[in-house]
């Protein structure tokens, strides 16, 4: 199975990318996580997406506030997707980060989840692995039918109580 690359832009991210972690080990699907900085260390993150393909990486998750180009610049040297996380910080709310995540030149597109989403990144990595992964796809499946199954419980104990008043 291939591997999840989750790169973080500073180790502050860690609180909001250890969501995705979570959700990657509950899928059993491995991964790597590196801090790696678009602007601090731009050789280092180069060199990481440029060797991803052939050191097992089938997808990349990378999470950055502020002016957050690191989803970006990994895009940029490789093939494989690259999945942004933009992260939450004091000075636009999180907005900043959005914008700079989602406003990709044609060419280097990076798949882009909601201000502090990791737990979807990583579903939409498993996703994506899943096309070529039998097992994955069945997991992905039984999480779907659960959330439905849990949705329909709230229901149900929802009419009761709107019946109790």
């Amino acid at each position: 199975m291939k591997k999840v690359a989750v790169i973080m832009g500073s180790d502050s991210d860690f609180k909001v990318v250890q969501k995705a972690i979570l959700k990657l080990k509950e899928f059993g699907v491995p991964y790597e996580v590196h801090v790696m900085s678009a602007h601090r260390t731009p050789d280092e993150a180069a060199q990481f997406s440029k060797n991803a393909k052939k050191n097992g990486f089938g997808v990349i998750i990378a999470a950055a506030g502020m002016a957050a180009h690191l989803a970006g610049v990994l895009a940029a040297h490789t093939t494989l997707p690259v999945i942004g996380i933009p992260i939450k910080s004091a000075a636009f709310d999180g907005m900043d980060a959005l914008l700079a995540t989602v406003m990709m030149p044609t060419g280097i597109p990076v798949s882009t989840v909601a201000v502090d989403g990791a737990a979807n990144a990583a579903i939409l990595a498993v996703e994506m692995l899943a096309l070529s992964d039998d097992t994955l796809d069945k997991k992905l499946e039984d999480m779907k039918l659960e959330m439905a199954q849990g949705v329909a419980k709230k229901d149900a104990d929802m009419q009761r109580k709107a019946m109790e008043l």
